[in-house]
């Protein structure tokens, strides 16, 4: 195996940054989706459909909002919502499967 080269110092802050903003990023996410976890109980509970169209419309459109104020690419952060979206849907319809009454 080829000897790594020293890394120049501003290097690995920046790294260090980074995988400090990664660290926030997943334990931010996983907070959410413990939310939306309950939402889809509440939503099985009261015979809701797992997604909601409209809001989805207003989230996308907040969000590219933000995006476009925080300098980050409104197109970028749609795909990230809509990911992040198909997936709590996905959850939402396996509870509603299992946890039809909410019980």
């Amino acid at each position: 195996m080829a000897a790594m080269p020293d890394i120049p110092e501003e290097l690995r802050r920046l790294r260090a940054s980074i995988d400090n903003m990664d660290d926030v990023m997943i334990r931010v996410l996983a907070e959410r989706f413990k939310i939306t976890q309950q939402v889809g109980h509440l939503k099985a509970e009261l015979g809701l459909p797992p997604a909601d169209p409209a809001r989805e419309e207003e989230q996308i459109a907040r969000l590219r909002r933000i995006a476009a104020d925080a300098g980050l690419d409104p197109d970028f952060a749609s795909e990230f919502l809509a990911f992040v979206v198909r997936e709590v849907i996905r959850n939402h319809e396996a509870i509603a499967r299992r946890d039809p009454d909410g019980a």
